[in-house]
């Protein structure tokens, strides 16, 4: 009777085995079609991340970007003083946006070549095009950086000083331009870095500044010269409050820092004459200059002038 017992067991046992295997095989082949859907997708994002880095390997070679420059202007003269350098990729299916270029870009491991090409051929471009009556101007020079580049151990001293004497462009005249999108982890070790750059001349840009709480925190750590609040903040700001108040916090903090403060992304005139009312020194923007291929000299309406019981704006060109 134990023999049989343990007979009825195992058969029992062998059965339900049987029956386990079935329907996994059964559920496995009903799975095969959604399998090779999701391989297939997976396929389709290898190649296409495939083809973005060829994509990305042949402008670092061939320097095939497209470098423009806009003008920053002081609002209360309306003087230009000094210039962003915008790199933007050739159109293409790969990258069909600029955000979508630089995100992919840094995601790879190029990122730091990549970054020192851009470098190398912003100055280049901003020196040959820059026309010889504004040499002597002293505008400055903004480059977008990547945080980790600059942090980055195969980053040989000098390099960028010496490309500047050959240029015959002083240091002084540059301002490394860092994005609250590309966040910092070690703030303290990276203000040393900053701390290197500066003792050789250059200047430090936080870009994107009002955006979110990590703005504000690289803010307070890295003590930069410039702040460039976000265009967020400046959309619309004549007509809202809680932008006006938080704006009015930056000011008063850069004020208190001996920082200078910069409003991206004005687009109209009411942004711009309640930027100039609230003291705001210094404005970006198409309301001010489009980005173009030459560092040309942009014109900002400096005074609302009151005519027929209108706001009229007289604009006044920075090139007087």
């Amino acid at each position: 009777m134990l023999v049989l017992r343990v007979i009825k067991f195992t058969k029992t046992g062998i059965q339900v085995i049987k029956m386990s295997k079935e329907r996994a095989l059964s559920h496995k082949i009903k799975s095969i079609p959604r399998y090779l859907q999701h391989l297939n997708v997976r396929l389709k994002e290898e190649l296409q991340e495939l083809g973005q880095l060829s994509a990305l390997l042949d402008i670092m070679n061939n320097e095939r970007l497209d470098t423009y420059f806009q003008p920053i202007l002081q609002l209360r003269t309306g003087h230009t003083v000094g210039h962003e350098v915008l790199n933007r990729p050739p159109s293409s299916t790969y990258f069909p946006t600029t955000e979508h270029f630089y995100e992919f870009a840094g995601r790879t491991d190029q990122m730091f070549r990549f970054e020192q090409n851009c470098r190398r051929m912003s100055l280049l471009r901003y020196m040959e095009r820059l026309p010889l009556e504004d040499r002597a101007r002293g505008t400055l020079v903004f480059i977008n950086v990547h945080p980790g580049v600059l942090n980055d151990t195969r980053h040989k001293s000098g390099e960028t000083l010496a490309l500047l004497q050959s240029l015959g462009l002083s240091p002084e005249r540059v301002v490394f331009e860092l994005t609250e999108r590309q966040a910092v982890q070690d703030y303290i070790g990276f203000e040393k870095v900053l701390s290197h750059y500066r003792e050789q001349g250059f200047r430090i840009a936080v870009d994107d500044a009002g955006s979110g709480y990590n703005s504000l925190k690289t803010l307070v750590y890295l003590k930069p010269e410039f702040i460039k609040l976000d265009k967020s903040l400046i959309r619309g700001i004549h007509g809202c409050r809680e932008q006006q108040e938080l704006l009015e916090l930056i000011r008063e903090y850069a004020a208190r820092s001996a920082t200078k403060v910069i409003a991206e992304g004005i687009e109209t005139a009411e942004e711009l004459v309640y930027l100039q009312r609230a003291g705001i020194e210094f404005g970006q923007g198409y309301a001010l200059g489009r980005p173009g291929q030459l560092p040309v000299q942009g014109s900002c309406p400096v005074e609302p002038i009151k005519a027929a019981g209108r706001g009229v704006y007289g604009y006044v060109s920075s090139n007087r």
